[in-house]
């Protein structure tokens, strides 16, 4: 049985707590404090127990190798101003200075380890980076739901040192939310679905070609299935490897009576970083020359009328090339759509990653009923399989 934090007696203890802090970060700024700000409860949780507090976190993709524009010190500071406590902060997360830095804690203090992926043993799960870990804690929680689909040093091979581990109160909250709205949903269920590739989400799509009522399909994946279909998709990307598969997919969803639902009309253009041209042009007029790049206004209101008439509904992938404002639309009128929803009694998740950026962006957080910390994460946890780190905590 995997324990939760509020089974440990946690006064005098150093608790080592696995969270996830990969937040953006411009110019040593951090953009989008969201994930920092959800670890927070048990933080204060343990700080309150009488316990000190030992905290490491990844952030984005330094490869093994120190790199200051991925160090953790701005986030440091913004979890400073949580708090509202000083944070020690040590620029290594395993050597002797960090170690006799945790050593010294007195109950209510907190210590910052610099960035795991410094280290090229966080991500091999490397046994001896995984006992060095250990060294600074005395009991084990993992609340970084968000890297919990990995299996690295920090929340599987560390785990085999501590008797004492459980779930923060994030990552109980949820994956108890998630299992629970999908076991039994206020139906109609509708799957809405976008992003690049169709292979990240192929294990869901599956799933719910079983359980959903609607599968909207937009972003760069709708190609692939147009082309499947026989249509002309110009110069807009396709998984020519899963063309076969996008196939069966059509076809299997039809043998099920799910609604299979693709995009109508399409803005294109003859570049995504130049844009010279821009067109909005229906589903099967894409120009040879041209991609496709964000959905068009008719199918916005398409989807957003299949939303509206919804039990329950699950977002995960943006609707185009959101980063750029020529191909925002899309993604930012199905982020509104969501929130203005909130008093239908229509329960709205949002699958993390890019999609619970847009909402943050682009409407109001507080009006979905749930946004996901996890993009990957929540992914595999609907789509049915075991997440590493959390079958890791049950073992004895």
């Amino acid at each position: 049985m995997i324990r939760s934090l509020n089974s440990f007696d946690l006064k005098d203890k150093r608790v080592l707590i696995r969270v996830d802090y990969n937040v953006p970060i411009e110019n040593g700024v951090v953009k989008d404090a969201y994930r920092i700000q959800c670890s927070i409860p048990t933080i204060k949780e343990c700080l309150e127990s009488g316990a000190s507090v030992v905290l490491m976190s990844h952030l984005g993709r330094p490869n093994g190798k120190i790199n200051e524009e991925f160090s953790l010190i701005s986030v440091g500071e913004v979890l400073s101003d949580f708090l509202e406590i000083p944070i020690k902060f040590s620029h290594d997360c395993i050597n002797e200075d960090s170690i006799n830095v945790t050593i010294g804690l007195h109950p209510g203090e907190v210590h910052l380890l610099e960035n795991l992926r410094f280290h090229s043993g966080e991500e091999d799960n490397d046994v001896e980076f995984s006992t060095l870990l250990s060294k600074h804690g005395q009991i084990y929680i993992n609340d970084a739901f968000g890297t919990s689909h990995r299996s690295h040093a920090s929340n599987v091979g560390v785990t085999d040192n501590f008797i004492h581990k459980g779930m923060g109160l994030l990552m109980k909250r949820e994956v108890q939310y998630l299992q629970k709205k999908f076991k039994n949903p206020k139906e109609p269920l509708t799957i809405l679905l976008g992003g690049a590739k169709i292979s990240d989400k192929i294990d869901l799509i599956e799933k719910f070609l079983i359980d959903a009522n609607t599968i909207l399909i937009g972003g760069g994946m709708a190609f692939t299935f147009l082309k499947a279909k026989g249509l002309n998709v110009g110069n807009s990307i396709v998984d020519e490897k899963m063309i076969s598969i996008a196939n069966e997919i059509i076809k299997k969803a039809r043998r099920n009576r799910v609604k299979l639902v693709f995009p109508v009309d399409f803005i294109v253009s003859d570049s995504i970083d130049e844009p010279s041209k821009l067109e909005t042009v229906s589903f099967d007029s894409i120009p040879t020359n041209m991609m496709g790049l964000d959905i068009g206004n008719e199918t916005i209101k398409l989807f957003s009328k299949i939303l509206s008439q919804s039990g329950t509904i699950l977002w995960n992938g943006p609707m185009g090339v959101f980063e750029k404002k020529e191909f925002e639309n899309g993604t930012k009128e199905i982020a509104i759509s969501l929130s203005n929803l909130k008093d239908e009694n229509i329960t709205t998740i949002v699958g993390g990653g890019d999609s619970a950026s847009a909402v943050k962006k682009f409407s109001n957080i507080e009006d979905i009923t749930h946004v996901s910390t996890g993009g990957g994460a929540s992914l595999e946890l609907l789509s049915g399989r075991s997440l590493p780190a959390i079958e890791a905590l049950g073992k004895l």
